[in-house]
């Protein structure tokens, strides 16, 4: 792997990670078009532990009080009423269907989910659901009404961005709005649940990005360093953005960029694998 592609994919998962758009599609599609190979599932997972990073700082007080209220309603009744302890609660279960499904499926979403023409089908099809779901959904709650039911719905629905093209945050964020949360609780949950998949993800594949002839570890290090400075900045701004704007925006980005690798596509500008 060239400096140059460790530099942009390292901009690109900053830049992408928490906007609902997928990073894992858009750095499997600028891969593939600029630099004609594909950085493959580890690279993307080890990557993403940069913006994890990102988001267990800036979140570090919200976090900090979460897992402290966990601890304390193991032997205090009155904790255990309380949102936080729900909420830690559902962070932990909306984090098991991912897991499962990320070892169950393993060598698939390595292989077959990385090729662009479902890539390009994710893109479109899940823009639209997020369209919908900013039309339609209610978006009168805010983060502490979740209940139980809602953290197993939004669990599958981030497990289903282990498919490029989907967006973990989109997902997450298109069955909150459909739940009817608020988009700033919406979006805040989502970072909120990725941080128990991300980080296991990221060091369960450790090991395999650098088999092979793969990135070497410093390449791995500033990919990492670069995507952990982006994303926080945009961490900053999305959180901003959603209080005031609609997720329109992203939606038509995603049809766009959908449609045009479709083209792409189908006339052999790109290879699908």
């Amino acid at each position: 792997m060239s400096w140059l592609e460790v530099l942009v994919l390292g901009l690109v998962q900053g830049l992408t990670e928490f906007l609902p758009i997928s990073s894992s599609g858009h750095l499997r599609i600028i891969s593939g078009a600029f630099f004609g190979n594909d950085p493959g599932a580890a690279f993307t997972a080890v990557t993403q532990l940069g913006t994890e990073l990102a988001v267990l700082i800036y979140f570090a007080k919200d976090i900090g009080r979460l897992v402290a209220t966990w601890f304390r309603g193991f032997r205090d009744p009155d904790v255990r009423a309380t949102s936080d302890y729900r909420v830690a609660w559902l962070v932990i279960i909306g984090s098991v269907p991912i897991v499962v499904l990320g070892v169950l499926f393993k060598d698939q979403i390595e292989t077959v989910a990385r090729n662009l023409w479902l890539i390009a089908t994710t893109l479109i099809v899940f823009g639209l659901l997020l369209g919908l779901a900013e039309r339609y959904g209610p978006q009168r709650r805010p983060i502490e009404e979740l209940t139980v039911r809602d953290g197993v719905v939004l669990g599958f629905a981030q497990a289903m961005a282990l498919i490029p093209g989907v967006s973990r945050s989109g997902g997450t964020i298109t069955a909150g709005l459909f739940l009817g949360l608020s988009r700033p609780a919406a979006v805040r949950y989502s970072f909120l649940l990725a941080i128990p998949a991300v980080v296991g993800a990221g060091v369960f594949q450790l090991p395999d990005v650098f088999a092979g002839d793969g990135p070497s570890g410093l390449q791995m290090f500033v990919a990492t360093l670069i995507a952990f400075v982006v994303g926080y900045a945009v961490i900053a701004w999305l959180l901003r953005y959603v209080e005031r704007h609609s997720v329109y925006v992203f939606v038509a980005y995603r049809i766009a960029l959908g449609t045009a690798l479709l083209a792409a596509l189908s006339i052999g500008a790109v290879s699908a694998t």
